[in-house]
């Protein structure tokens, strides 16, 4: 039997005066399913915080709601529903007109673990010592990296660093990236707002991550680091630990 340890902590930063970053990190559905989802809202008059929250509050309702669905169709169906929700709430409210919100989302069922994308928050997996980027930040200076204009630390420090080029909520639908993969004993998943990356390179996070600490005690180190290092943005982190209860 799959069991997931979780950790999840969202902190408003050394800088900010509101916390516009929404999560969610609980179990779902049938057993051995878990939910976790980091948004970053944006937008002015407070309209992130109502981006970010309404996207996790219908991403989590739609995945309740459509357990029958194969794991990552049931996912994507989530962020697009979530997409919808984000639009029409901005279509309607003029004070909260243009608002988005980045959402990436975790659904673990057993032994399998589905990622559904938009925005510049991130999914990683430490495996064996190892930390990896599962998704590709949807932003200005990502592109111009993968296109060999930049180099990753000059895209850390460039003034556009901030310009997002997929959210939801600017359109009435959305591209949706996916990542599929089979998890094993040991596992560890972080998903992040970029409040944390833009603070702690992968280097840090990966150290951390090694310490072995419960998945509580490392999702509060991580915001502390980012917190020491400027805490420039919000900071949210949720910390998943995946073990197979029979493996020896």
């Amino acid at each position: 039997m799959w069991r997931y340890e979780v950790g999840a902590e969202t902190d408003v930063g050394q800088v900010r005066e509101l916390n516009e970053d929404a999560i969610f990190a609980g179990p779902v559905g049938a057993a051995e399913t878990l939910l976790a989802a980091v948004a970053d809202g944006m937008g002015g008059h407070a309209a992130g915080e109502v981006a970010s929250r309404l996207a996790i509050e219908t991403l989590v309702d739609t995945v309740e709601r459509q357990s029958a669905r194969r794991p990552g169709e049931r996912l994507r169906q989530a962020v697009l529903a979530a997409n919808r929700a984000v639009w029409e709430r901005s279509a309607q409210v003029a004070v909260e007109r243009g608002m988005g919100t980045t959402l990436t989302a975790a659904l673990f069922v057993g032994a399998q673990l589905e990622i559904g994308h938009v925005g510049d928050s991130r999914a990683y997996l430490f495996r064996a010592g190892t930390l990896r980027q599962l998704t590709q930040d949807h932003s200005w200076v990502a592109e111009r990296v993968s296109e060999g204009h930049l180099t990753p630390e000059e895209a850390r420090v460039h003034p556009y660093r901030h310009v997002i080029t997929r959210v939801l909520g600017g359109d009435p639908r959305v591209e949706v990236d996916q990542v599929s993969l089979a998890l094993q004993h040991g596992d560890v998943a972080l998903l992040c707002s970029d409040g944390l990356t833009a603070d702690v390179d992968d280097q840090m996070l990966a150290a951390r991550l090694a310490a072995g600490l419960p998945a509580g005690e490392t999702a509060r180190a991580l915001v502390a680091l980012a917190n020491a290092r400027g805490g420039v943005d919000n900071i949210s982190v949720i910390v998943v630990r995946a073990t197979f209860a029979n493996h020896s």
